[in-house]
């Protein structure tokens, strides 16, 4: 191996990591923005307030937490396949009415994409 080509593969050594760490989001940062989602939701516990129960909501086909009167557009899209995991999530928070056109929830969305993965980092852990 040419000694030209060290200081790149230690980079890429390093750097892959790093940037799959920094994709996993912080979950004490993630706590804080859920604070925003709080007065609506719990994800500590499997109750519902005055939206679903996050607890559990990775994997979960969209408007279908027991005892939940969801809207119809949020149930037509999870009978449309609309399962919560990362992509679907972060589209949602992005923009909740572009995501799913009806949805009862007013929160007008997330702009901050660090945010936004601080806050799944969040919620996967009350997903396991």
């Amino acid at each position: 191996m040419s000694y030209r080509l060290l200081p790149i593969c230690l980079l890429l050594t390093f750097a892959s990591p790093l940037a799959a760490l920094a994709q996993e989001g912080d979950v004490t940062a993630g706590a804080t923005v859920f604070k925003k989602c709080a007065i609506c939701h719990i994800a500590e516990t499997d109750q519902n307030k005055i939206g679903p129960s996050l607890n559990g909501l990775f994997g979960r086909t969209a408007g279908t937490h027991p005892n939940f009167a969801y809207s119809s557009a949020m149930q037509t899209a999870g009978k449309g396949g609309l399962i919560w995991d990362e992509a679907t999530l972060r589209d949602y928070l992005h923009d909740p009415k572009a995501k799913v056109k009806g949805t009862k929830m007013t929160f007008i969305g997330l702009k901050d994409d660090t945010e936004i993965t601080n806050l799944i980092a969040y919620l996967k852990q009350y997903s396991k």
